[in-house]
């Protein structure tokens, strides 16, 4: 973790004047980031700008809650407040995270934070064409780019296509998986998004302040039309976004 020492950069000046304090810190602050603050550095204490700019506490807090809302920094519970990196952009193609994160030149990995056969919810069973009383694979995973927590995916998997699916190394690209051992090639889905705020124990897995906005995708994927997969992911809002491409009727 890199972290900032106040030799490192010179003092700007916080004036009194028509311009609120406020804004004329976040505007020394803005001019901050990027260039004296690299990404995912973590900025010096509210005592620490306080001191360093000749402002209040408050003014200081003021400064750093709109650069946070304006997606220029981040908080992570319990470590302080970092400078946001650029985002990573999708294209809502299909494609697994393993390969969309390679695709844009960064090292994907997963922690499986839960696997097991377990009673999938009504609209799970439904997307993946299950009986009443059939078992399917629960699997949680989070997902990180570059070591730095990228989503959390909670995915629901048919035992008809992947009956040992638990078993084995899901550390990896899962559509991986299903094709080497399976022969399953995901081939169509069908995807929803929409954008929430998250708190408690998801918030704390991805790295974020309680409240934070995330992207949630849910997409039921198929192989050959039999259905497949039914999954759920919270994507950080300040580390994704995505990019449509649309053409005129």
């Amino acid at each position: 973790m890199t972290r900032l020492r106040e030799a490192d950069a010179p003092t700007a000046a916080v004036t009194p004047g028509p311009v609120p304090k406020h804004a004329q810190l976040r505007a020394i602050l803005l001019s901050d980031i990027g260039t004296t603050w690299p990404a995912h550095a973590v900025i010096p204490s509210e005592r620490d700008l306080s001191a360093r700019h000749g402002v209040s506490r408050a003014t200081v807090r003021e400064a750093l809650r709109q650069l946070i809302e304006e997606q220029k920094l981040y908080t992570v519970q319990g470590k302080g407040t970092f400078v946001a990196g650029e985002r990573v952009q999708s294209q809502l193609h299909l494609a697994s995270f393993t390969e969309d994160m390679r695709r844009r030149g960064m090292v994907a990995t997963t922690l499986v934070r839960r696997s097991e056969k377990a009673a999938p919810p009504l609209e799970v069973r439904a997307a993946l064409g299950l009986d009443e009383g059939e078992h399917a694979w629960s699997i949680e995973r989070l997902r990180l780019a570059n070591g730095i927590p990228m989503a959390l995916e909670l995915g629901w998997y048919s035992p008809r296509v992947a009956g040992d699916l638990g078993e084995r190394d899901l550390n990896t690209s899962l559509y991986g998986v299903l094709s080497e051992h399976y022969g399953v090639r995901i081939d169509s889905a069908e995807q929803t998004v929409w954008a929430e705020t998250v708190a408690g124990a998801t918030a704390s897995t991805l790295g974020v302040a309680p409240g934070s906005a995330v992207l949630v995708f849910r997409r039921t994927s198929r192989a050959g039309g039999v259905p497949v997969e039914n999954v759920t992911s919270w994507y950080r809002g300040d580390r994704y976004q995505v990019h449509m491409a649309l053409a005129g009727s």
